[in-house]
């Protein structure tokens, strides 16, 4: 699904404009480290608290990381 490709191309952008591994983000997110290497792979339909949890992690908005 394209949407799921989207999202996490911009969870990876943010993640490294952030300067974190995918293993520091997950412990701030508080979600396992392969889950963020699936989602940045467009391979996991996320739940919603799990996008606010990595919303918050990286200091962005929800919104954030839908947009174009």
């Amino acid at each position: 699904m394209k949407i799921l490709k989207d999202f996490g191309k911009k969870v990876q952008l943010y993640r490294k404009k952030k300067g974190l591994s995918q293993e520091e983000l997950s412990f701030v997110a508080d979600l396992h480290r392969t889950y963020i290497s699936q989602i940045e792979a467009g391979n996991r339909n996320v739940a919603l608290k799990n996008i606010v949890k990595i919303a918050k992690a990286l200091g962005v908005s929800p919104k954030d990381l839908f947009d174009k």
